[in-house]
């Protein structure tokens, strides 16, 4: 089995616990405004790889990511589910631990494999709020919160990711929202609030693609201090 392989990160440290192993797949159907690898979106693009050069690929990097593992990210993994739980397969029999790094935008009936085999998820939510979650990524949320359910049935370890954009997610009332809801989630063993940043824009630039953010600031330092604090107060951030 073959998948599309966008890059890889060798020594990974913001990619789940420990030093990891990122492989980052080709292909997403989400069209986020401050995507930082839109030249990840197309589908079938990449380098195609089989299962056992991929692994190969991450058997030199053993001793490195002992204390983490590895973790599949996009891209969308989950375009790939086949090769992605193959892989997982493959890399527990040699006992390495494995992480997606998904927004959970595929329906169960096409995800519910890929998040049994894993050993924890890292999900992204990109709004709480419905309507802002089409805004933001031209899909609704509903497929992403059915996966946190069905991670919260399944016992299934979720770091959740949240991305801070004034004008769009850098709004107080629907941070202390979205912490709420968290909080009710005993699978979630993490929050991690992500501020938005400039350094994709070039890539929009370059694929000649319509950037709708160039005159949006990244958050400033006090505006993050004061998201963490909402998550903080429940329990989600330490």
């Amino acid at each position: 089995m073959k998948g599309y392989i966008h890059s890889v990160e060798t020594f990974g440290a913001v990619d789940g616990p420990g030093v990891r192993y990122v492989v980052f797949m080709q292909g997403c159907f989400l069209r986020c405004l401050y995507c930082h690898n839109p030249d990840s979106w197309k589908i079938k693009a990449g380098k195609k790889m089989s299962v056992t050069q991929v692994v190969n690929g991450i058997k030199p990097y053993l001793n490195y990511i002992s204390s983490g593992g590895v973790t599949i990210s996009g891209g969308e993994p989950l375009l790939q589910h086949r090769f992605v739980y193959s892989l997982i397969k493959r890399l527990h029999k040699l006992n390495i631990k494995v992480a997606v790094d998904t927004a959970g935008s595929l329906p169960l009936k096409i995800s519910k494999k890929v998040i049994n085999a894993s050993d924890m998820l890292l999900l992204d939510i990109k709004a709480l709020n419905n309507q802002l979650s089409k805004t933001l990524t031209g899909v609704e949320n509903f497929n992403t919160l059915n996966t946190l359910e069905y991670c919260e049935k399944i016992n299934k370890p979720v770091w959740i990711r949240h991305v801070i954009v004034p004008n769009y997610t850098l709004n107080f009332e629907e941070l202390e929202n979205l912490a709420k809801f968290l909080s009710n989630f005993k699978c979630v063993k993490r929050v991690e609030l992500l501020p938005f940043h400039k350094m994709g824009e070039y890539k929009w630039k370059e694929l000649g693609m319509d950037y709708k953010l160039y005159s949006t600031k990244e958050p400033t330092n006090a505006e993050m201090e004061k998201a963490n604090k909402i998550f903080k107060k429940y329990n989600l951030i330490k």
